[in-house]
């Protein structure tokens, strides 16, 4: 064995401090990163509606095709906000967060490469994707097959085990063998935690696609402002769409819109009634339909109308809607049928939306979309229920909390 002085003080250093209690023991054939890990890691559990408590949970010893990641932050989603105040999907008590990134600080020997096929290391920055469970169907390179809302689990969205670090609201996560993983060291902190929601749109996008009515001389309405309306804005633009009228009932996120890529915006509150609101909408368009249309809101009222906003011939997707929001009301004759819209549903991503959206978000900023600002708001992980109450009253867009 070549030992040199490096990997002598190394050693002795990790000793020193399993010694000490310090440090997480090391597991057989692992590679760990020099410093310490701690022996436990503070973990936020949603315990009760609308509470989380900041609890600690030890680290365990990795397996073979482990990674265990050091938390740098994670953005609030929607999802964790239905989560905090209703429980739709039974999981509490849990330790939520799925729009996270962080820095390996060790692994199992069996882990040498991402889902990509990019090599990982220690030190490398990464984001997770899905947990594929035991779909034979399903194999890791086959990037398109799955899409996570059918059959595959997500860290931040499964149900707490004896484990316990399995959200991104923590100080450390646990990624296990059987879960995709992406190397993402060429992207900065805002754009890594912004991968997840942009992967939703980049989703979205491809699903629009296919009716053949996209293109880049489309007039195109995108209803709804929050992250996931500009996002899917600032996508459009970075394809070359330049005629994007963007629907929303705040000034600020309109204002915000135009810096994202619309042409022009349309405030709902200012308009009594569907048929002015549509024709506000076709006046921004300069007295036309729109030939396509992105609902990015999850109001049933709101997907009810989105079809006046739309030209005969003309393209519908719909994705606001992650969880049971209610019926909307709408008449196929009028809606549907004698204008012959074609409609699409989209329902979060695959993994090569994943990798899609790396090259989307280095675009974005190749063009000088203001990404960043998203990110309008940022918590330690001891402020996680001040920031789930200010994302609840929409003070913000993109709320994070921040690892220090």
């Amino acid at each position: 064995m070549n030992i040199n002085s490096q990997n002598v003080e190394q050693i002795v250093r990790q000793v020193l401090q399993e010694m000490s209690g310090n440090s997480a023991p090391a597991t057989a054939g692992s590679a760990t990163a020099p410093g310490s890990i701690p022996a436990k890691s503070r973990a936020a559990m949603l315990t009760s509606l609308e509470h989380y408590e900041i609890k600690e949970f030890p680290i365990p010893e990795l397996g073979d095709d482990d990674i265990l990641v050091k938390v740098e932050g994670c953005g609030v989603c929607g999802t964790d906000a239905h989560e905090f105040k209703r429980d739709p999907f039974g999981l509490i008590p849990v330790v939520l967060g799925h729009e996270g990134t962080g820095e390996i600080v060790k692994m199992g020997k069996n882990v040498k490469k991402d889902s990509a096929g990019k090599p990982l290391n220690i030190g490398d920055k990464v984001v997770t994707c899905m947990i594929f469970k035991d779909d034979p169907d399903i194999t890791m390179y086959d990037l398109n097959k799955q899409n996570v809302g059918s059959g595959a689990d997500v860290y931040g969205l499964i149900p707490d085990d004896d484990i316990h670090l399995n959200g991104w609201f923590a100080d450390y996560i646990v990624i296990r063998g059987g879960s995709t993983v992406f190397n993402v060291s060429d992207l900065n902190l805002d754009e890594r935690i912004l991968i997840e929601p942009c992967a939703v749109l980049i989703h979205a996008v491809e699903r629009a696609k296919t009716t053949g009515i996209l293109r880049f001389n489309s007039r195109v309405v995108v209803q709804g402002c929050g992250p996931i309306g500009l996002i899917c804005i600032a996508i459009l633009r970075t394809m070359g769409i330049e005629n994007i009228v963007a629907v929303d009932g705040e000034e600020k996120r309109l204002s915000f819109a135009k810096e994202m890529g619309a042409t022009s915006t349309v405030n709902f509150k200012e308009h009594g009634g569907i048929e002015a609101l549509a024709g506000a909408v076709k006046n921004a368009f300069g007295g036309y339909l729109a030939d396509f249309a992105f609902q990015c809101t999850g109001s049933p009222v709101a997907h009810s109308n989105i079809y006046k906003f739309i030209r005969s011939g003309g393209g519908l997707c719909e994705l606001g809607f992650f969880i049971n929001g209610g019926d909307a009301t709408i008449n196929p004759h009028f809606d549907i049928c004698a204008k012959e819209i074609t409609t699409v549903g989209s329902w979060v991503y695959t993994l090569r939306d994943y990798a899609t959206t790396f090259d989307f978000l280095k675009r974005a900023k190749g063009i000088g979309l203001p990404m960043h600002k998203l990110i309008t708001h940022k918590f330690p992980l001891s402020q996680i229920n001040e920031a789930h109450v200010t994302n609840l009253k929409m003070e913000g867009l993109k709320i994070a909390i921040i690892n220090e």
